[in-house]
């Protein structure tokens, strides 16, 4: 499968993720490792905007729980 920068090579995931994985998140600022220690990937820290955002590198979307605090966590 073609990605959209047409380099000839999909998105690469992190073995046994799969873009269907959807984790609660209980605040705003989340951060993300992939979950395989040494398979992982960098950790990054993600901001859900709106209800949701999805890992850039593992293809992960964590949901924001409905009473999850919605103020200005860092």
């Amino acid at each position: 499968m073609r990605d959209p920068q047409m380099t000839g090579y999909g998105p690469k995931l992190t073995p046994g993720v799969t873009p269907e994985d959807i984790l609660p998140a209980h605040s705003r600022s989340v951060a993300c490792d992939g979950g395989g220690g040494a398979l992982g990937h960098p950790l990054v820290m993600l901001r859900i905007e709106d209800t949701q955002v999805t890992c850039p590198y593992c293809s992960r979307t964590f949901r924001l729980e409905p009473h999850a605090g919605h103020g200005g966590e860092h």
